[in-house]
């Protein structure tokens, strides 16, 4: 009897039920999902070889840019596997322990992600404010150590989150209406009283999240502030399109978190299914066309990767 009642409060599996609602074409949207996830893996798999082999993109804003894209190619890879085994085959079994992994893994890169983009505009900050110094302030060391403090930023906020999850008690259901382990998808489950959690749940997202597009959005203030003083509206546009890919990044990364943000807290007459695409759009989106923008619109990777194509085709 007490190993059934331990059973029932720390289940050893929990059932993801994929998009509720939509069970009947799962099959249809696999399709769109699967390439999704392929176009993730080639695109960012592309960048980080292109960047890597050429030397003339060893600069901090392409680093950054490596750095993001090994973030997103952990998120899709963390998810997208075990989304389409829902789909295709309804293996809706995840391990506990399993759950609990990628419910840090999401969280903690989502974050390292954001706190990647906004290094970014730390860049293009220097670059056209400071461009004499721009050398000096981000040099190899500094881009190296940043990258390393967002990481442990992300990993330190977010790894006790497993930790909450598991001493909570779940004897409600172990079936989580979701295509994937979502910390407050689970703190939904839980027969305890949980306040404590999604106060720090969400003081966690704001100091990452929340704080770096606040942040972005001071960068970006003074960068608009420097350039409409600059001499000519030659310079002033020629300055402004060094910062088009990295706008392009924001809006793709911000706008599906802002909507599923809003959906989750004022959304209550949203039809469930709409909640979970919204955020399988957030999670799964970006990593896709992060590396679509910086290659359709930084000249030096669109030509590398187009001669990688040629050579390969040959």
């Amino acid at each position: 009897m007490p190993l059934s009642n331990n059973s029932n409060i720390h289940p050893s599996t929990f059932l993801l039920l994929g998009i509720p609602g939509l069970e009947a074409i799962h099959t249809w949207l696999s399709v769109p999902f699967c390439l999704v996830y392929l176009c993730a893996l080639l695109g960012n798999f592309s960048i980080l070889f292109i960047i890597k082999t050429d030397s003339i993109l060893h600069e901090p804003m392409y680093i950054f840019l490596c750095m993001l894209s090994v973030a997103d190619l952990i998120i899709s890879t963390t998810t997208m596997p075990k989304i389409l085994s829902i789909f295709w085959f309804r293996d809706r079994k995840i391990y506990f322990e399993a759950c609990l992994l990628q419910v840090f893994l999401i969280h903690s890169l989502c974050s390292m992600a954001s706190g990647f983009i906004l290094a970014m505009a730390f860049d293009r900050y220097v670059a056209i404010c400071s461009p004499l110094r721009h050398s000096i302030i981000l040099r190899q060391r500094v881009v190296q150590n940043m990258g390393l403090a967002i990481v442990f930023r992300g990993a330190l906020l977010f790894s006790p989150q497993p930790f909450m999850l598991r001493w909570l008690p779940y004897c409600r259901t172990k079936i989580i209406p979701h295509t994937y382990c979502e910390f407050m998808a689970l703190i939904k489950l839980a027969c305890a009283e949980t306040r404590i959690s999604r106060i720090y749940s969400l003081t966690a997202a704001f100091l990452t999240g929340g704080l770096d597009f606040l942040l972005i959005i001071c960068s970006y203030i003074v960068i608009l502030y420097t350039v409409f003083h600059l001499p000519s509206k030659a310079a002033q546009l020629k300055t402004l399109g060094t910062c088009g890919s990295h706008v392009c990044v924001i809006l793709v990364a911000y706008t599906p978190a802002f909507f599923s943000f809003l959906t989750h807290r004022f959304g209550h007459k949203v039809a469930p299914h709409i909640h979970i695409l919204v955020a399988n759009i957030y999670l799964l989106i970006p990593p896709m066309v992060n590396p679509m923008i910086y290659g359709i619109r930084t000249r030096r990777i669109r030509e590398r990767f187009l001669r990688v194509l040629t050579s390969l085709h040959f």
